[in-house]
């Protein structure tokens, strides 16, 4: 795994963060020192998929990355005729997921896709699966999208949303900016690293609040919604299209 250094020097001039080849180089690294709780995740989303594939059925992993939500599902799943797609919008994340499929040993059958999940269709699905992506969408157009995977849900399907949030008091979302800082300090980040990263992503991701994803996951048409699972400024959700 190699590590992250991309903003341990000062830049000049910080353009905004790119999911490309030096992105993708580091990413798996990246991932786990910037998102506290991210192996939880993952698990647990694992551990959801072999509870409620459904056979027969195909799973969206929408903004796969590296694939390590496709690749950990792929060896929970033990319902029969089910199928993976993995889709991401930058290349080189889609290369190095489709050589991690490759080498690994499972046996559940996972395409690999690049596009923009927004032009994906969504079909016959179970389970789709959103971590940490929609807050890289326009605020504007994130209800569509899960309206389009509500819509290409099988009845009893489920969303899984992974999402960077704030909170509607200011002192809890400095107090959790505050712990998520200390955690990536904690693994190896430099404040300049902390501070230059901060500000690269400061007008690509757009984070939200918890009551706003759950009055939209609501307005799209899914008749359960919550938390399960939340470490600071992190959190991830269920939502369940009724039966």
């Amino acid at each position: 795994m190699s590590k992250d250094d991309i903003y341990a020097a000062p830049h000049d001039q910080l353009g905004e963060f790119v999911f490309d080849a030096r992105v993708a180089n580091v990413f798996a690294d990246m991932i786990q020192r910037s998102v506290p709780g991210y192996a939880t995740t993952i698990s647990t989303i694992a551990e959801l998929a072999s509870r409620y594939v459904q056979p027969g059925s195909r799973v969206y992993d929408l903004g796969s990355s590296l694939g390590a939500a496709s690749l950990a599902m792929r060896h929970a799943i033990t319902q029969p005729d089910v199928e993976i797609i993995a889709v991401d919008n930058s290349a080189a994340m889609v290369e190095r997921c489709c050589l991690n499929v490759e080498t690994d040993t499972a046996t559940v059958p996972v395409k690999v896709v690049q596009a923009d999940v927004q032009d994906v269709d969504i079909d016959n699905a179970s389970l789709v699966v959103l971590n940490f992506t929609l807050q890289f969408i326009a605020v504007e157009e994130r209800l569509a999208l899960l309206q389009k995977a509500y819509q290409g849900l099988r009845p009893g399907g489920k969303l899984l949303l992974s999402e960077k949030v704030v909170f509607p008091d200011p002192y809890l979302d400095e107090l959790n900016i505050d712990l998520h800082h200390r955690y990536k300090k904690a693994h190896g980040y430099s404040d300049l690293e902390i501070a230059q990263k901060r500000s690269a992503l400061e007008n690509k991701l757009i984070p939200e609040t918890v009551p706003e994803h759950k009055a939209r996951l609501q307005q799209a048409g899914f008749a359960r919604v919550d938390v399960w699972y939340q470490c600071f400024n992190f959190m991830s959700m269920i939502a369940v299209k009724a039966e």
